[in-house]
């Protein structure tokens, strides 16, 4: 499957993309892809019962006898830095190497880089090995990026870097360096409950399973994150019962509902073009 990141097609207006991501869903669910994550002890449960939920099948192996046959034989890979230990470090060193290998896309999530110039040094080094995607949120693009989170800043390091960013946020932000789009969906508890941004760059890893446009897919995968957010904060009275609702949410959204609910802006997908 050959995949781009800033495609030559004619931009996509929000409620084009809206649909895309609709139809993308439905192809998730047939094929139902195999993600490898290389994921934190905290999010490990969580973010394995989102992709089941979503219709993906997640595995979790960190053995560095076992995980290069595990995601040969995966779809996509995550590599979340949580848990910055030896074990996983060792584990990412094989798991991209044998993405890239299989031309297998992956996500990067750079957790905490804001809080250690150690680990923020070993994401630079990550990045220099083509993620696919990077998923992560402000103060995580500031420690990277050394600047605050604009529309301009983060499709200007999107182009650098050549990938595509996934920034999350009050408004979820996605740019290639050539096209971005704004996702206002979400709801507040969903800050409220640990893992749910890591089960989000599960998420991205899924959508680049079923699709090459690498743009299209992390955007596809944001907003089924945040109208599965809206969705299960109607039944929920805390937090506790929000992350079963997101995950009952998750197993339920179908591509209708998803373009029911979903506010893209891609006003700005040409912003490339113009700086």
């Amino acid at each position: 499957m050959q995949r781009s990141q800033a495609a030559s097609r004619e931009p996509m207006s929000g409620v084009e993309m809206a649909s895309a991501a609709g139809a993308l869903l439905l192809r998730l669910r047939a094929k139902a892809p195999r993600v490898h994550c290389v994921t934190n002890a905290v999010a490990q449960n969580f973010t394995a019962n989102a992709l089941l939920a979503l219709g993906a099948v997640p595995s979790m192996t960190l053995s560095g006898e076992e995980i290069g046959a595990f995601v040969a034989r995966s779809d996509a890979l995550l590599v979340n830095l949580g848990t910055f230990d030896r074990e996983r470090r060792e584990a990412t060193s094989i798991a991209v190497d044998t993405a890239t290998q299989h031309g297998l896309p992956w996500v990067l999530d750079p957790v905490f880089v804001d809080r250690a110039p150690q680990r923020a040094a070993y994401a630079r080094d990550l990045i220099f090995l083509a993620p696919s995607a990077l998923r992560l949120n402000a103060a995580e693009f500031g420690a990277l990026a050394g600047g605050k989170p604009t529309a301009e800043s983060v499709a200007s390091y999107a182009r650098a870097h050549k990938l595509t960013v996934g920034l999350s946020g009050a408004t979820d932000l996605v740019a290639d360096g050539n096209r971005v789009v704004s996702i206002a969906n979400g709801h507040p508890l969903m800050a409220k409950v640990t893992a749910m941004g890591c089960a989000a760059s599960a998420m991205v890893a899924a959508c680049l399973a079923v699709e090459p446009d690498i743009f299209l897919a992390t955007a596809a995968a944001l907003t089924l994150t945040g109208v599965a957010g809206e969705l299960a904060a109607i039944h929920a009275q805390g937090p506790g019962s929000f992350a079963v609702a997101m995950l009952d949410a998750l197993h339920t959204i179908d591509a209708k509902a998803l373009v029911a609910h979903a506010r893209l802006d891609a006003e700005a997908n040409t912003i490339a073009q113009v700086n």
